[in-house]
């Protein structure tokens, strides 16, 4: 699992790192990281800046904790406004060169206050927190996030029509989804499949399962790659929950199984479909606690006219074997590797790092307290009337976020607080917009 290191230990990780990227024609690194709304950042510096900043950091304002979809700014009691800086620091264990934009290479960032310690509000630290949390328990996580995405033409038409999974859309597009392909896999990444989706223009990758800060970081670079990749072939992306309306949406779903010893817990246990006790008290935490933990997971409010029912969005709050109406959805796959929970009802608009340290801290809960998932909903819950629903609002999702102790706890107080106020910030900006105004203020934010 990724680690920090002390700045000597990060100058001579840089110092041995730029001749090798020098060789291959890198003239610049980005650094990237994902601010409370779901909007990734970046800052760069010239490759003989690289030791320094690996050493120091690169500054960068607090203020970014705050920042709503729009580019506005809330505040909490502890926010500085325009005042102070932080430090992005370079995780150089991810440095990669990037496939799709000659000369550059690319990492995520940890934040740092000035003084060199851990930032409370890096949403990167969370996450490994929250994976240390598990490895104590003498467990880990292995996890992905699937990215769907809708290419569009320069006017904002999407560029792929036919049927869904259809192969039209698939030779029309051969040699972009192609490209896109090789520029994954020449970065390191092992794609596990690629294919046209649903609505107009949409595709979606999905990559293998990783420890949890590695799935997080690998989420950012797909979509950047992404983005590169169409940039070049004249085409515009929306990873926004929703693109038009009555489509189906950009979903975010995460994959995760629990392992103990080389053995994976959702494979081969006494429990229903092979679950271990272990993994069945982790997944009833997160089921249990899945209404707060849309305010990570579904944290803009189009992300609540994608989660509709009967649209493969995981409306409700229930379980179910290759149940894809059920926000939690277990795959046990052919074999012991292939196992895992599916949670469905998170879309493309989350904070990777949010995501996946949230759902580990609600998991861990659950396991602490020997929590037994519920009965099996084996069919469509919208057809039962007795599944719960999740909720429907960002305002009831964040309602439900602000009485949650367990992420209070697990976040910190700066980070609790921080997204807090975010996602109050964007309920009260949409208060009053109409559905298709919605769709339209975040159709390229994200």
């Amino acid at each position: 699992m990724t680690t920090t290191r002390s700045r000597a230990e990060r100058a001579a990780r840089a110092r041995t790192a730029a001749p090798q990227l020098a060789a291959e024609g890198i003239d610049g690194v980005v650094f990237g990281w994902v601010d409370n709304a779901g909007l990734t950042r970046v800052k760069s510096v010239p490759l003989a800046q690289l030791e320094h900043a690996a050493e120091y950091g690169v500054g960068a304002a607090p203020c970014f904790d705050f920042s709503l979809v729009d580019d506005s700014f809330t505040r909490t009691p502890s926010s500085t406004g325009p005042t102070g800086d932080l430090r992005l620091v370079p995780d150089l264990d991810r440095l990669t060169p990037l496939a799709a934009q000659p000369g550059w290479a690319w990492a995520p960032a940890d934040r740092y206050t000035q003084g060199g310690a851990p930032h409370p509000g890096c949403q990167r630290g969370f996450t490994r927190r929250a994976a240390e949390a598990v490895g104590r328990r003498g467990m880990s996580v292995r996890a992905g996030i699937e990215v769907e995405w809708v290419a569009a033409d320069a006017a904002g038409t999407p560029a792929a029509h036919g049927p869904g999974y259809g192969m039209t859309r698939f030779v029309e597009h051969s040699d972009y989804l192609r490209e896109v392909l090789n520029a994954l896999t020449r970065q390191g990444l092992a794609v596990l499949q690629l294919h046209p989706e649903y609505a107009a223009g949409q595709f979606e990758v999905s990559v293998a399962a990783e420890g949890p800060v590695e799935a997080a970081d690998t989420a950012m670079l797909v979509r950047h790659t992404i983005r590169a990749v169409s940039a070049r072939h004249g085409l515009r992306v929306s990873y926004a929950p929703v693109f038009s309306g009555g489509e189906l949406g950009n979903g975010g779903h995460v994959h995760l199984s629990l392992w103990r010893q080389g053995r994976n817990l959702a494979h081969g246990g006494p429990g229903r479909h092979g679950l271990h006790p272990e993994a069945e008290h982790f997944l009833a935490g997160v089921l249990s606690e899945l209404p707060a933990l849309l305010a990570l997971g579904a944290p803009s409010a189009a992300s609540y006219l994608r989660l509709v029912p009967s649209r493969f969005a995981g409306a409700y709050r229930c379980w179910g074997l290759e149940n894809r109406e059920a926000a939690l959805r277990l795959i046990t796959g052919s074999t012991a590797e292939q196992a895992n929970a599916e949670v469905k009802c998170f879309d493309a608009a989350a904070n990777p790092y949010l995501v996946i340290g949230g759902v580990l801290a609600a998991g861990l809960a659950g396991l602490d307290a020997g929590l037994q998932l519920p009965p099996e909903t084996r069919s469509d819950p919208a057809t039962l009337g007795t599944a719960d629903r999740l909720p429907t609002t960002l305002s009831e999702a964040t309602d439900a976020y602000e009485k949650s102790a367990l992420l209070r706890k697990a976040l910190g107080r700066e980070l609790y607080e921080a997204v807090l106020a975010v996602r109050r910030g964007e309920a009260e900006l949409f208060a009053t917009r109409t559905d298709e105004d919605v769709i339209e203020a975040t159709r390229w934010r994200y």
